[in-house]
């Protein structure tokens, strides 16, 4: 793995050859990257998450629509998981590299076909340039500073390449407000005694929960948060607002209807739950602009 990456690496990274994936250590990790390495690195809660997530025929048209063919090429997944964008979309990139900062993920989606790398998303030991999709599903608020990440992405990028990210909550859409913050913050409490929801245990929904630190009312994604850091960067920028259920039509401006108990929500915020600022998702496309020639 080690050979076949060294290219790409910088002169002075730091990392190492494990059994089955490469380390960059992490010297000082932060609560919510710990978070998210106990909860991933948990095996039958990672294999759920692979099985279950971003696994379906809408999140696959949606994502073959914004990546193209990416037949060898060189794509770079951060917070890979165990590695359900793969899982999903299939192909043939020149050279498929995931990073995450669980273990058993990244066991698991080296088994799927990733080269794996456990990393510190904002700071990857990669050389500039080198990427021609940067993928960021879901990943962006698993992490404390979303803008450093997505900096962190635009270096890897090199001219004519894309970063594309989905799956994380836009910030108006989930700002609960009076009693829709109120029922929001009881539904535990209804999961827990009707037995709905995604976790079976106390202790799967704690850790989950504790790492999405921007999946909560107040927190989440804004079409500001990716111009103002990808613009400057060189990079055309497109959002697209979504409710998860639609495809590639979500790249031609729908948006699709989001489930009840989230259209409730908005209304009981005092907001349309048709306008863009109440999809669920912020799904951005951004490409870095070519390289001028000077002659």
């Amino acid at each position: 793995m080690l050979k076949e990456i060294q290219p790409y690496l910088l002169p002075d990274a730091e990392i190492k050859q494990l059994d089955k994936y490469l380390e960059c250590p992490i010297h000082n990790p932060s609560e919510g990257l710990k978070a998210n390495a106990y909860y991933f690195n948990h095996p039958e809660w990672a294999e759920e998450y692979l099985t279950y997530c971003h696994r379906s025929d809408s999140f696959k048209s949606r994502w073959q629509a914004a990546v193209g063919d990416w037949t060898n090429k060189i794509v770079l997944d951060i917070g890979c998981g165990p590695g359900n964008i793969y899982a999903t979309l299939k192909g043939k990139p020149k050279l498929l590299i995931g990073v995450d900062v669980a273990p058993k993920s990244l066991e698991l989606a080296g088994e799927l076909g990733y080269l794996p790398i456990l990393a510190d998303a904002t700071h990857l030991p990669f050389v500039s340039g080198f990427a021609d999709i940067v993928a960021l599903n879901a990943a962006l608020h698993h992490c404390e500073d979303m803008a450093a990440i997505l900096k962190e992405a635009a270096r890897l990028v090199k001219p004519g390449g894309l970063i594309v990210t989905d799956h994380d909550p836009q910030f108006s859409a989930w700002n609960y407000k009076g009693l829709a913050k109120v029922l929001w913050e009881g539904r535990l409490i209804f999961y827990k005694i009707t037995g709905h929801g995604f976790h079976k245990t106390d202790s799967q929904q704690y850790w989950g929960l504790k790492c999405e630190i921007h999946h909560k009312p107040g927190h989440g994604v804004t079409k500001e948060l990716f111009t103002d850091t990808l613009t400057p960067n060189e990079f055309e920028v497109k959002v697209f607002p979504h409710n998860h259920e639609l495809g590639s039509e979500v790249l031609q401006g729908q948006k699709g209807k989001a489930s009840l108990k989230y259209r409730l929500g908005n209304i009981l915020s005092g907001r349309d739950p048709n306008a863009d600022s109440s999809a669920l998702s912020l799904m951005c496309v951004a490409k870095k602009k070519e390289l001028v020639s000077a002659d």
